[in-house]
């Protein structure tokens, strides 16, 4: 079907929704659902205009709003305390009696999970690309899932807000769980582990999707470099437009009640790693209003590595250092660092198939910061500062406790010296003061060290809880 009929026969749709006289929602709202628990809750849709309609819960709430003359309708319910046994709601139009009921609905833990292909990235894999350990996740989703739900929101091309889309909530279980994504996957399994409350995903990422997708034409309009209506025509794919993303996958579920945001994207903004810090605030700053919440969290995936059209290149090393930038400039956000979670057959494959760590040090950083669960451990060794002496550096480190693993001979580490070429160099932890010795015989004066500061390269430094250290570099040098 071409796009342009996907996109009428999607209008049509919502004209539809939005024209029905009777209780109506959209289905964002549907049996199986997770409403944000303790709190009050949004909740909205369509009934008969100029009319009472009364929202009751199982669990002893009633709320009254009254619909517009075009008989829509929005308004907030305080939620119970999260549980396992479900719960439902009935919405009645009290002009003429008509009512839906949302059943089997769990009070917990709501995320938003968005961002590109390996956030969208299924646990059934993609073609001739798995997700590790797969199987036996598909196979035992419905007693390990218990608790945890999905909503997909299918990707419709629009250049208009959409207020809908076709689908709905779904329970895990074989049939289901291997159209969840697998990052969201693991870090609802983890995190409902964590803290013992349901988990609900509302899942609508966009392959190849740029950060400008995601957000509105006013916003766009602020960047030179983009021009929003230009490219309604042109012959790009549809992933790298800007704009549609906001559009079809974000207003559909905008404001729909969530703890968080959860996002893994930057490999089709690899190359603009000037700008992106800024770009991806603004994003979130824009999600933030738009859901009420100013603290609302953020949580994000620092790139993976790949060829990126050369494996010792360093444009995704660059864009890696401007999404920790991004982390310090946008307030409760916090980045985990992937550099040990690809294996040596991956620089041809932008999917690296750990999926399952990703997920883990996302809730363990929700856990901390969202839940305040002590303890866990979430800080990865950053770079502090270096002592360079000729052809001797000490490197020195944040969030080190109790040195380095493993004790002996450490990889990754390269230097250059006045003429910016660079040099693998030998290093080694000095266990007294939990620094890391760079030396090197190509060059008597180190201006430069860095470690993993490459498209592809593995990270196999790891502190004692088995968390990578961060790539860095200690020059400001644009290559």
């Amino acid at each position: 079907m071409k796009p342009r009929t996907i996109l009428s026969l999607s209008i049509l749709f919502f004209i539809s929704f939005a024209g029905n006289s009777k209780v109506n929602l959209p289905h964002v709202f549907t049996d199986n659902m997770v409403i944000q628990s303790d709190t009050i809750a949004q909740i909205w849709g369509n009934a008969t205009p100029n009319s009472d309609v009364n929202i009751a819960g199982s669990w002893g709430i009633e709320t009254k709003v009254k619909t517009n003359k075009e008989g829509k309708w929005k308004t907030g319910i305080p939620t119970p305390s999260p549980s396992f046994d479900p719960v439902f709601i009935t919405i009645t139009d009290m002009n003429d009696g008509d009512s839906v009921t949302l059943k089997n609905v769990l009070p917990g833990e709501v995320w938003i999970a968005s961002g590109q292909s390996n956030m969208e990235m299924p646990l059934r894999g993609f073609w001739h690309q798995p997700v590790e350990g797969a199987g036996d996740e598909i196979m035992f989703s419905e007693k390990n899932g218990k608790g945890i739900r999905f909503l997909n929101v299918p990707r419709v091309k629009s250049y208009e807000p959409l207020d809908d889309f076709e689908g709905g909530w779904q329970i895990s279980n074989p049939e289901n769980a291997g159209e969840f994504s697998a990052a969201a996957w693991f870090f609802a399994r983890f995190l409902k582990d964590i803290i013992d409350r349901p988990i609900g995903i509302v899942s609508n990422a966009w392959g190849g999707s740029k950060v400008e997708g995601w957000v509105t034409p006013e916003i766009l309009a602020t960047y030179p470099d983009r021009d929003y209506e230009a490219e309604k025509d042109s012959v790009m794919n549809d992933w790298e437009r800007i704009g549609i993303m906001y559009n079809s996958q974000l207003n559909p579920v905008a404001g729909y009640t969530a703890k968080g945001f959860l996002w893994n994207q930057g490999e089709s903004n690899v190359g603009g790693h000037a700008d992106y810090p800024s770009r991806q605030n603004d994003m979130v700053e824009l999600w933030r209003s738009i859901w009420g919440n100013p603290d609302m969290p953020f949580y994000f995936v620092e790139l993976p590595g790949w060829d990126y059209g050369d494996v010792n290149g360093t444009s995704a090393a660059l864009f890696r250092e401007a999404q920790h930038k991004a982390e310090s400039i946008t307030k409760n956000s916090h980045i985990i660092s992937t550099s040990d979670l690809v294996y040596p057959d991956e620089p041809d494959d932008i999917h690296a198939r750990n999926k399952k760590e990703i997920g883990k040090r996302l809730a363990a950083q929700a856990a901390t910061y969202s839940y305040g669960i002590k303890g866990i451990p979430h800080e990865y060794p950053k770079f502090k500062n270096a002592e360079i002496n000729g052809n001797k550096a000490e490197i020195f480190f944040d969030n080190v406790w109790q040195g380095f693993t493993p004790n002996d001979e450490l990889e990754g580490f390269e230097v250059a010296g006045e003429d910016r070429v660079f040099f693998p160099a030998k290093a080694h932890p000095n266990r007294e003061g939990l620094s890391i010795i760079v030396e090197s015989e190509e060059i008597p004066d180190i201006k430069s060290v860095r470690y993993n500061f490459k498209n592809f390269a593995i990270g196999k430094i790891h502190n004692n809880f088995g968390l990578p250290i961060v790539p860095f570099r200690t020059d400001n040098w644009e290559y």
